[in-house]
């Protein structure tokens, strides 16, 4: 089961970009999308409905700003837009997709990079929504969370740790928080899992020369509960396009035959 994520931050700019010429190649059963910055009626069937998918998005009732999107080649059970708390969906930043016993999840978390009143919305979503994560995990479903996080967790995921310890992104409070849902609660960084030294960023700064020099950032990630990391195959960022100011992060995974998903049925 190869599942990709992007924030294509605009996903119009991504459309001008190549992305919908380069999606058909990758043979992917679920594509998540953050940043769409479009309401449903700007987006015509060609080519925001992807041929072989069935296509779903969630955008942020202020227009031009954030909004998430999902496409699945295997029909889901039911599609869920919203977590239910007013203040983080208005800007569009949650769906679901439900196979199963499997839950998919397309998340664009707030940046806080903005001034401190943001920072502090960022907490207060940083603080719901780990509620909610640690619910999942008690439950009898397993869940894989795509998406822009909006958090470098370690040293190892950006270019300039040491310049970035007061910055948005990189505080001690992100990442303890990062540190709470993966080492206490056992929540699985795909791609850190199959390649924990690896250096790998999958957002790079319009400002200076940050993709030329690769001064990046791995803010970008898929966040499984444990019963995935035995189906971790492969991951992999493909940074020989670029379609945004992020790059696509692949993640192939066994299939979880076990928790009723079908294997690659082509949408109708």
């Amino acid at each position: 089961m190869r599942i990709i994520t992007l924030n294509c931050n605009g996903i119009r700019a991504a459309a001008r970009k190549g992305f919908f010429d380069w999606l058909p190649e990758q043979d992917a059963d679920i594509v998540c999308l953050q940043e769409i910055k479009a309401q449903e009626d700007q987006l015509t069937p060609e080519p925001f409905y992807p041929d072989g998918y069935q296509a779903w998005y969630h955008p942020a009732e202020k227009k031009g700003y954030s909004g998430v999107g999902l496409y699945s080649r295997v029909p889901p059970d039911e599609v869920i837009k919203g977590i239910g708390w007013d203040e983080f969906d208005a800007e569009g930043r949650f769906i679901e997709a439900r196979f199963g016993k499997l839950s998919v999840i397309s998340l664009y978390m707030p940046s806080g990079s903005s001034g401190d009143e943001r920072q502090q919305v960022k907490y207060r979503v940083m603080d719901h929504f780990m509620d909610h994560l640690l619910n999942w995990h008690a439950s009898d479903r397993e869940y894989i969370i795509c998406g822009d996080w909006n958090i470098a967790h370690r040293k190892l995921d950006l270019k300039n740790w040491r310049g970035n310890q007061k910055n948005s992104g990189f505080l001690p409070e992100e990442r303890a928080w990062m540190d709470q849902l993966l080492d206490e609660h056992g929540y699985v960084d795909a791609y850190r899992a199959l390649y924990p030294e690896r250096e790998q960023y999958t957002w790079w700064s319009n400002r200076g020369r940050a993709w030329d020099n690769n001064t990046g950032w791995r803010i970008d990630y898929q966040i499984a509960t444990p019963a995935f990391k035995p189906l971790l195959r492969e991951a992999s960022v493909y940074t020989a396009q670029r379609f945004s100011d992020h790059a696509p992060l692949i993640v192939d995974y066994q299939w979880p035959e076990s928790l009723g998903v079908q294997r690659k049925v082509q949408a109708a």
